[in-house]
C-alpha cells in the first residue's frame, strides 16, 4: 500500500510500465472533468473508472483484493474512510472477474479525501467506501493498473 499527497505522486514512479503510465495521466490531467463510468487511458493494460457513491458504516462493508489489477484510489469529492488488512481474514464471496471479498478482525485505516491517493497493490486486501463520521456523498477516480 502507498497512502501520501497527490502532489508526491510522481514520486513513485519506476515501480512497473504501468503504474508510470498512470501516474503521468494524474500528474497531468483534470480528474474533475472526466466522465462518470470508464475512460482508457492504455486500453486494459491502465484505465480510469469515475464513479460516485454514498459511504456506509464499517461493519456493511467487505474487504476487496485482485489479482490482475492494482488500485489507485482519489476522492474527488467528500471523504472516505479506507481500511487494508492482513490477518484474521475470512472469505465471505469467491474470486471472479478480478474480485474476490473477505471479512477480517482487524485492519489499519486511512483517511482519502481530495488531494490524497491509496495504492493498493495485487491481492492486498482493502476496504473503501468507509463513512467519516456520517454517510456521505463522494465522488471518486479508481485507476486500474495492471500488474
Amino acid at each position: 500500500m502507498i497512502y501520501d499527497l497527490i502532489t508526491n505522486i510522481v514520486n513513485y514512479k519506476g515501480i512497473s510500465e504501468h503504474l508510470d503510465k498512470a501516474i503521468e495521466f494524474i500528474a497531468s490531467n483534470d480528474l474533475n472533468s472526466l466522465p462518470l463510468g470508464r475512460t482508457d487511458i492504455d486500453g486494459d493494460n491502465v484505465f480510469i473508472n469515475i464513479m460516485e457513491a454514498t459511504t456506509k458504516g464499517a461493519q456493511e462493508l467487505n474487504f476487496e483484493y485482485h489479482k490482475n489489477y492494482m488500485d489507485i484510489q482519489i476522492d474527488l469529492v467528500g471523504t472516505e474512510m479506507i481500511q487494508v488488512a492482513t490477518e484474521g481474514i475470512e472469505e465471505v464471496e469467491a474470486y471472479k472477474e478480478d474480485i474476490g471479498f473477505f471479512k477480517a478482525n482487524t485492519g489499519s485505516s486511512c483517511i482519502l479525501g481530495p488531494g490524497r491517493f491509496i495504492v493498493c497493490m495485487i491481492e492486498e486486501l482493502h476496504k473503501p467506501g468507509i463513512q467519516v463520521g456520517s454517510n456521505t456523498a463522494i465522488k471518486k477516480c479508481v485507476v486500474k493498473v495492471k500488474k
